[in-house]
């Protein structure tokens, strides 16, 4: 169930959570007062891991196909391969 908030007479939140199809647009505090309800941002979604693309979105379970990325200028260039020996 979603959590939703709440804004106090004193300018606090508060959250509550409730069914999508039972939310009201204000709730009665112990106290006797009334917080109204505020639509608030929502989280924000993340996406951490190295295997989130691979299990959710690769192809066929296999690792990301892209390229790599380019080797910086200031770097040696990659040695010749060695000659096969017959």
């Amino acid at each position: 169930m979603p959590t939703y908030e709440f804004r106090t007479p004193d300018g606090s939140i508060i959250e509550r959570i409730f069914k999508i199809s039972e939310v009201p647009e204000s709730v009665e505090l112990p106290d006797g007062s009334v917080a109204t309800r505020i639509i608030s941002g929502g989280a924000g979604l993340l996406f951490k891991g190295s295997g989130f693309y691979i299990t959710d979105y690769g192809k066929d379970g296999k690792k990301d196909q892209r390229p790599a990325a380019p080797a910086s200028s200031d770097s040696k260039p990659a040695a010749p391969p060695a000659p096969k020996a017959e």
